[in-house]
């Protein structure tokens, strides 16, 4: 055997490694120490790091699955403060949800993948806790049924390639499934394709290239903590192991790199650990640490940040709203914004500029939601460019509205009745006797049907768009002044004026769920938040506005507004303002919507009470009763460029028509109605209606979904 090579004083060069490789582990521990000390000093802020958005999380507890972190980073000494910094979410660009529609049921735990433009989830949970077999295909706000998997199932991870959905193994209540199943996402047609190496329920999947990545699983006896390639046509491997088998971790892609987050772990504690599999070099790295422990979230990636979606902790009531942001590339969190209403379970995919939610588990059960995320600001020039009414651009009708007749509808309060206008003739062309004291028409939020609310009747009388009729009987509620929805479509909010109170009910079926007391005198009209988490509502008699957290249906801020009558409430098309007409001032307020303090008032005209947005969601249409007047606002400047002035007219509300062109508004003390050119300001039309028309409603307008009121579409 040939002697080790020799360096200088005949030490030989494996000793002379041995010895540097043993100075260099004293050196880590050194720095380990500094950085031990260190963590310690610092563990009031990691406390309030996992207080952060904290639900699901317990102050004060590291559970076992975050000891792992706190050892890796001492260990690598210097790069302690660098993880610190990982997991204190800060700034980067948030998301904001917008409610697109309903699936045909409530649904979670489906497999989700993006075919062309096309949504497919198959199987999944059901509301009653059963597996499903149906596969369910989601264009833009609608979801339809496409076929059936060959058995029920859940819990089975799904991606797209080349043009099909393939589905990942699953479990159907009894057994772990091992199959690989192909879905033609247009006939609907199921093919088994593949084996899994082990049959195994709760793996998650993401796709780099033409192929997929399987990561995690449990067998029902044992946690996988394998990572697994199929590629159509080649045989499928295993490719990787993660340190711990993980169940429920949510995975995205990021260019040739995938993004693991969190999941259930062995010990049936959730995870914080956050890894990168890279697939070019199969090497497995940890990255980051989340804030809180997360597991049952979905990830989807919008350009090339991987977003943590929802979840929970490992109690099942600790579901959460949070979306943590992930830099694929540094490990670095940040917030990225928060969903409308808590969810863990969801489908999330990445569908152009957006990402496309469904479905899932929330405090109240199971939902049928389908959502978009999008970035909700772009800080370029100090602007934004968000624009809430981006949906409502002229001719842009969708769903039920795309067959309704172009007509307007005239609640006339002193004679209890409804007048219909034709919008192209411009004359009434039916009469209907409805409840007593009809205040407004309103648009129901999947655009389906109108209310006529008959305030003193306690009742809503539907109408039926398509044929401008009503429809049906009237539905009991009580004390309908008017009538809002909340943007993820679930409930109702009738206001009850004159009983000081939001009553939430079902959106379908309107059953009172809750009712909550107004702090205030007079609530009449609102309006929400850009992302939905918030509603304002003015209050006539008391002079206040009142702010209600809509998730949680609770009053969170009442703002005083001196010597006022405040009416009508719009929210600006950057999400940044409130406007707030004010009857007894003559003009609008304008109100901060993230402090909500009041920034300025500016003069319109007496009796400012209706508020409404272009079609291009530059300006702002005030009318102005007493006055007989229109204030065109501009939305960038606040300036007044345009009055327009209706002869011996008390304009009061309405709306504006689908191509933007002609504003329609009662003259509350006229009995009639005003047809308005919005580029030249001149009265079209005059048309006499009943006695007391008020809240009239111009159908169909454009816009993905109704916030209720006159039509208030996002």
């Amino acid at each position: 055997m040939q002697d080790a090579p020799t360096g200088r004083a005949g030490m030989s060069l494996a000793d002379r490694h041995a010895r540097r490789a043993r100075a260099r582990r004293r050196r880590r521990l050194r720095r380990g120490f500094w950085a031990a000390a260190l963590l310690v000093l610092c563990s009031a802020t990691v406390l309030a790091l996992l207080a952060w958005n904290g639900a699901g999380s317990r102050p004060g507890s590291l559970p076992l699955s975050a000891a792992p972190a706190a050892v890796t980073a001492a260990a690598h000494g210097g790069r302690a403060n660098a993880a610190l910094a990982r997991a204190r979410p800060s700034g980067g660009t948030r998301l904001a949800e917008q409610t697109l529609g309903r699936l045909p049921a409530p649904l979670e735990d489906p497999g989700a993948s993006r075919v062309g433009s096309r949504l497919v989830l198959a199987g999944g949970l059901t509301a009653q806790d059963t597996s499903s077999s149906e596969i369910v295909g989601v264009t833009g706000a609608r979801g339809l049924s496409l076929g059936r998997l060959p058995a029920a199932q859940h819990d089975a991870p799904a991606v797209a390639l080349a043009g099909s959905a393939y589905v990942f193994g699953g479990g159907d209540g009894v057994h772990q499934l091992d199959h690989i199943l192909r879905i033609d996402p247009r006939s609907g047609t199921v093919a088994t394709v593949g084996r899994l190496p082990a049959a195994s329920s709760d793996a998650s999947a993401a796709e780099v290239g033409p192929a997929a990545y399987i990561v995690g699983g449990y067998t029902g006896t044992h946690w996988l903590d394998t990572i697994v390639r199929f590629q159509p046509g080649h045989r499928v491997r295993i490719v990787a192991h993660l340190p711990l088998g993980v169940r429920y971790a949510a995975v995205a892609a990021s260019g040739k790199a995938i993004v693991i987050a969190g999941g259930t772990l062995p010990d049936n504690t959730a995870s914080r650990a956050v890894y990168r599999y890279d697939t070019v070099s199969g090497r497995v790295k940890r990255i980051a640490t989340l804030p809180r422990v997360t597991t049952h979230a979905s990830a989807a990636t919008l350009g090339g940040t991987v977003y943590v979606i929802g979840g929970r902790g490992a109690a099942l009531g600790s579901v959460t709203a949070a979306i943590i942001a992930i830099n694929p590339r540094t490990g670095r969190l940040t917030n990225g914004g928060r969903l409308g209403v808590a969810r863990s379970d969801l489908a999330a995919v990445t569908v152009g500029d957006t990402i496309v939610v469904a479905g899932g588990g929330t405090a109240h059960g199971v939902t049928d939601a389908i959502t978009a995320l999008a970035p909700h600001t772009a800080e370029s020039s100090g602007g934004s460019s968000a624009n809430v009414y981006a949906a409502d651009r002229a001719n842009g009708l969708t769903g039920a509205a795309r067959s309704a007749r172009a007509l307007v509808y005239v609640p006339n309060s002193q004679s209890n009745t409804l007048d219909v206008i034709d919008q192209h003739t411009m004359k009434v062309i039916a009469h209907y006797s409805v409840g007593q004291l009809p205040q407004h028409v309103t648009p129901s939020w999947d655009l389906r049907t109108l209310y006529v609310d008959n305030d003193l009747s306690n009742s809503l009388t539907p109408i039926n768009p398509m044929t401008g009729r009503p429809t049906g009987r009237p539905i009991p509620v009580t004390d309908p002044y008017n009538l809002y929805f909340t943007p993820n479509g679930r409930y109702a909010i009738v206001v009850a004026e004159a009983r000081a109170r939001l009553d939430f009910r079902t959106a379908h079926g309107m059953r009172l769920k809750h009712s909550l007391a107004m702090p205030c005198r007079g609530v009449d009209h609102m309006d929400f938040s850009a992302d939905g988490s918030t509603l304002l509502a003015s209050c006539e008699f008391s002079s206040e506005m009142v702010a209600v957290n809509v998730a949680r249906q609770r009053v969170i801020r009442v703002i005083h507004l001196p010597s006022s009558m405040p009416q009508d409430v719009k929210l600006s098309p950057d999400g940044r303002t409130y406007f707030v007409a004010d009857m007894a001032r003559g003009g609008i307020w304008l109100i901060d919507a993230s402090t909500l303090r009041v920034r300025s008032f500016k003069a319109t005209g007496a009796g400012a009470h209706g508020l409404y947005p272009s079609r291009d969601a530059r300006d702002l249409y005030i009318t102005n009763r007493g006055a007989g007047t229109v204030s065109v606002m501009s939305f960038a400047t606040h300036r007044i460029r345009a009055t327009w002035r209706i002869p011996n007219g008390t304009p009061d509300m309405g709306g504006v028509s689908i191509d933007g062109r002609i504003l329609w508004l009662s003259g509350r003390y006229r009995s009639e109605v005003y047809a308005i050119d919005t580029r030249t300001g001149r009265l079209r039309a005059r048309i006499r209606v009943g006695s007391g028309p008020h809240g009239l409603c111009v159908w169909p307008q454009p816009g993905r979904y109704s916030l209720g009121h006159t039509g208030i579409l996002r």
